[in-house]
């Protein structure tokens, strides 16, 4: 794409940003991208996050039609998460940032 064909502006755009761009957001769709999830399989692969958070961050994600929340009747009764067609299509973008990151983000101090 040519820098002339990208507008200074686009709102759409900053909304994108502001929604997927959130604190703990992104490692949030990244756990969800290899499948359905249970809340602690997602808190245990998002080191750091607090429960009240992620709960949060779920939330904001089903707002968005980005996550969907599956309540399965089982006894007990099981609740997973998992992307939208929406949110699968982010799988690309995820994958170019990663790859964005490797080439030019440095490992945080005592994290390699």
């Amino acid at each position: 794409m040519d820098a002339t064909e990208i507008s200074p502006y686009c709102p759409r755009f900053q909304r994108a940003v502001e929604v997927i761009g959130r604190r703990w957001t992104g490692a949030v769709v990244r756990a969800l991208m290899t499948g359905s999830r249970r809340f602690s399989e997602i808190a245990d692969t998002v080191p750091g996050i607090s429960d009240r958070l992620l709960s949060e961050r779920l939330k904001e994600l089903e707002a968005e039609d980005i996550v969907e929340r599956v309540v399965v009747p089982s006894t007990p009764v099981r609740v997973d998460y998992r992307l939208t067609a929406k949110g699968r299509e982010l799988v690309p973008v995820f994958e170019a940032l990663g790859a964005w990151s490797e080439r030019w983000i440095p490992l945080p101090a005592g994290t390699e």
